[in-house]
């Protein structure tokens, strides 16, 4: 099920079980996943993308061995704040995997992410190769962790 409310996503997760984030890319996608407390999110891997069925195959033996409880997808913005076309590529691929898989999906905006991405890898000094290998889990942790801290907060204030 797909929930564009933060607050209906955080109630329909199951609790102590982690949450999966995705950066859907043209070419890959990262995976971040959290603890069990949904309070950090840690890179996990990058899945290079071939077609809906594979990737979908793969993502869902990820989710079944971790035990995911739901979903977040990093919505690519534009910088004023509108959708273009990677928007309603993202909106389609949960859409599509909405079939697949019963658990809670939402969004959540990931602009900038990949930047902030690239200057913590930048400031560990890591290889420009080994940069283009992690950048895209890493920046699916940036997504997930922005949620989580949503989600501490909506859970401070219940």
């Amino acid at each position: 099920m797909i929930l564009d409310d933060v607050a209906e996503f955080n109630a329909a997760l199951t609790p102590m079980r982690p949450v999966i984030g995705l950066d859907l890319g043209t070419v890959t996608i990262g995976l971040a996943v959290s603890d069990t407390f949904l309070g950090v999110a840690s890179p996990l891997e990058t899945i290079k993308r071939k077609k809906f069925g594979i990737d979908a195959a793969r993502l869902l033996e990820v989710m079944e061995k971790r035990q995911i409880c739901g979903l977040v997808l990093g919505l690519p913005r534009n910088m004023d704040g509108s959708e273009g076309p990677r928007c309603q590529a993202t909106r389609a691929f949960a859409r599509n995997l909405e079939k697949l898989w019963a658990g809670p999906i939402t969004y959540w905006d990931e602009r900038l992410s990949t930047v902030a991405a690239e200057r913590v890898l930048l400031e560990a000094d890591t290889s420009r190769k080994r940069r283009a290998e992690v950048i895209d889990h890493v920046a699916a942790g940036f997504i997930l962790q922005g949620l989580l801290d949503r989600l501490r907060v909506l859970r401070a204030t219940l």
